[in-house]
């Protein structure tokens, strides 16, 4: 039986190889979406003309392109017959040492416990053109279908959800489509003009630039909910028209705990090595009950040394992060090390685990020879790593050259001179209009006012500057002073298991007028502790003692698992705390920025940002008089990070703090703990000594 490869050689002799392994990439990863003949002639029909030595019209093609849909229906790979089975023919080499090329675009959010960031990655290798033109071939494909079948089960049932989508449009032209599927695209600059990003019925961006020079590091800043992760979805499903040879892996803000074995996660994340296994199972099946053909045997040949040349059996032990990773799932991860595992498999390919911090990265991310582009709210990352700014506001987007405080500086500038420009022009309309109401009547002038009014209406018409409103919180501390001792734990022991004990004689306190700061590796216990210290878990040992009259407010670095995300905030707050007047809750959430319309939203709906601000709403409502925050920065823009900062200077009560920002460190805190080894240690000279330790601790692991 004549395969479609077959039959692209048999018709196509003279066919170019990348042509060739484009059009048989698409054909094997999409195949299960093909509903016709003519779906495949719309895929490859236009590669297939210009590939024809001997001229064949458009009605050859076309029954060129039935020819081989039947060869899929009939070896069982099309949308009535699957599963969908990706087979790579353009695959590349994963080696321990792979050469880093230009094009790498990299967006990461809370990553490590350490960074306030977005979640975009993607990098590009030279040899990779097939490979990205299958996966967004595939992406479309698949879309379409997940959206057909999502309105037939809608007609079926009623969801009580229904939430808005991202959608994106630009302007492009037919030359660019066509040197984009040419494949002789080989720049990995990005220049994507004149586009708009819309959320639902809210326009997030309009006639907007993004451009991006191969070798430079960006950072994408903005306030919260203003669309900066709706962009990089859009860049990231190719809503927007990114070059075809550039590849995109989207790492997600928020990494949801499951059932899923993380060493299976991360080898899962490599498309090509699965492919193959997969094509590899199939293959093996058919020829044990004896339904194989004579080029599937060849076939199997071709993947076994393929599966060798990229060292498939060694991918587990290239991938291990620590010792139980084999046996654990995703849900038993803290957050630092959900993001590691994201982090994990965005770069499983290029061999880059071992990821341990903040410090590490920006140093690491300095020398790096690719494209980045990275969603951060924290300051210090931000001046460490990027080589310029893109500031996401009043729905467009205005490039900085240089780190954030450069940005500072020059948008403090460009304002200035923005505001002189404004208020001279302005000055100059007022003298005109003076002339053109003193003389309107008078005959001798007419000539002269009728040119000041033409001069008038060739003015542009400068807008006074929007300045961004203030960001404020509050904590309500209406309560009376408590003596101390407030909250402490006395010799503590603590353990999961007994063979992995995680603390040994802890002994902490804090009072009302604590500020405190707890850092350290992630997986070391931080959250741990703060829930032994709020009581949520008994120690083995060991004695907790608390102030019968302490009221804590807790914010879990997974707050977002503990939001209804199917009702509004207002309702939200209402099945919480029952029994007062929505004019009151509308004011809580108001409190923190979820205001108007905001509040009436599904929570669903809402920026990483804004449900954090809903969490802040719901943990301040009863008004505690300590606050135990574990990593409350995560999707924080640099604003309401500051605002925080002041909030909790102002707060009467104790705070205990889980954060790596350096900035909110720096403000807040007046005592910094250390959770290592089974212990928690005050480090005296705050957090310049604790840089200083983690710096030398690199260089004697050889990280630096």
């Amino acid at each position: 039986m004549a395969t479609y490869v077959d039959i692209l050689k048999s018709e196509f002799p003279e066919i170019d190889t990348e042509v060739f392994e484009y059009i048989t990439g698409v054909l094997d990863s999409g195949g299960a979406d093909f509903e016709d003949g003519e779906e495949v002639y719309d895929a490859i029909g236009g590669l297939l003309q210009g590939s024809s030595a001997d001229c064949k019209n458009e009605d050859d093609i076309r029954d060129i392109c039935q020819l081989m849909f039947d060869t899929l229906k009939l070896t069982g790979i099309t949308k009535k017959n699957k599963p969908f089975l990706p087979c790579f023919s353009n695959t590349h080499q994963i080696r321990s040492e792979p050469p880093i090329q230009p094009g790498l675009l990299f967006d990461l959010f809370s990553l490590l416990s350490s960074l306030s960031l977005s979640s975009f990655y993607s990098h590009t290798l030279h040899f990779q053109t097939v490979d990205a033109r299958k996966l967004e071939k595939a992406e479309a494909k698949l879309k379409q279908k997940q959206g057909r079948r999502n309105e037939r089960d809608s007609q079926k049932t009623t969801s009580p959800l229904v939430l808005e989508e991202a959608s994106a449009s630009q302007a492009s032209s037919k030359k660019d489509s066509r040197v984009d599927l040419s494949g002789k695209n080989r720049s990995y600059d990005i220049r994507i003009e004149n586009f708009d990003v819309s959320f639902g019925e809210r326009s997030l961006l309009q006639g907007a630039e993004l451009s991006l020079s191969t070798g430079r590091r960006y950072g994408l800043i903005g306030r919260n909910g203003l669309g900066k992760t709706t962009l990089l979805k859009m860049l990231a499903s190719r809503s927007l028209r990114v070059p075809a040879h550039i590849t995109i892996l989207h790492v997600e803000q928020e990494v949801a705990g499951d059932d899923t074995a993380a060493l299976q996660s991360v080898l899962e994340s490599d498309t090509v090595r699965e492919g193959l296994l997969k094509e590899e199972r199939l293959l093996n099946a058919r020829i044990a009950n004896g339904t194989a053909e004579g080029m599937e045997t060849v076939r199997l040949s071709e993947i076994y040394a393929k599966l060798e040349e990229i060292e498939a059996d060694k991918a587990p032990a290239r991938v291990c992060l620590c010792a139980d990773l084999c046996t654990c799932f995703h849900r038993e991860f803290s957050g630092g090390w959900r993001m590691r595992l994201a982090l994990a498999r965005a770069l499983f390919p290029t061999n880059m685990l071992d990821v341990r911090a903040i410090l590490w990265l920006e140093n690491y991310l300095q020398t790096w020879q690719s494209t980045i582009l990275v969603v951060s709210h924290d300051r210090n990352f931000l001046n460490a790593v990027v080589t310029d700014i893109i500031h996401l506001h009043s729905q467009r987007l205005e490039s900085y050259r240089g780190d954030y405080e450069n940005f500072v500086k020059t948008k403090e500038d460009r304002l200035k001179n923005q505001q002189r420009e404004y208020e001279a022009q302005f000055q100059y309309r007022e003298h005109i209009q003076v002339f053109i109401d003193r003389f309107r009547y008078n005959a001798n002038r007419a000539a002269q006012v009728q040119s000041k009014l033409k001069l008038l209406e060739k003015l542009p018409e400068l807008k006074p500057l929007e300045k961004e409103t203030e960001v404020t919180l509050k904590f309500p501390d209406n309560f009376e002073k408590l003596s101390p001792p407030v909250l402490q734990l006395d010799e503590v022991e603590f353990y999961y298991t007994p063979d992995q004990r995680l603390f040994t004689k802890l002994s902490v306190s804090a009072d009302l007028e604590s500020r405190i700061c707890v850092v350290g590796e992630n997986g070391a216990g931080k959250s741990t502790m703060l829930k032994l210290l709020m009581g949520e878990l008994t120690p083995v040992n060991g004695i907790r003692q608390a102030h019968r009259n302490l009221k804590i407010g807790y914010f879990s670095q997974h707050h977002v698992d503990q939001l209804d995300l199917n009702v509004c905030s207002v309702e939200l707050l209402l099945n919480k705390f029952p029994g007062r007047n929505e004019e009151e809750y509308r004011h809580q959430l108001g409190s923190y920025g979820i205001t108007g319309e905001l509040a009436t939203r599904p929570v669903a709906s809402l920026s990483g940002g804004q449900k954090s601000r809903v969490a802040f709403a719901q943990m301040t409502m009863p008004c505690p008089n300590f606050y135990i925050l574990d990593e409350p920065t995560n999707h924080l823009d640099m604003e309401t990070i500051e605002a925080l900062a002041k909030a909790l200077n102002k707060f009467k009560g104790g705070v205990v703090l889980v954060s790596h920002d350096e900035r909110l460190i720096r403000l807040v805190c007046k005592e910094l703990w250390v959770c290592e080894h089974g212990n928690v240690q005050r480090v005296e000279g705050g957090f310049d000594e604790y840089r200083d330790i983690l710096q030398e601790q690199f260089r004697k692991e050889g990280y630096l």
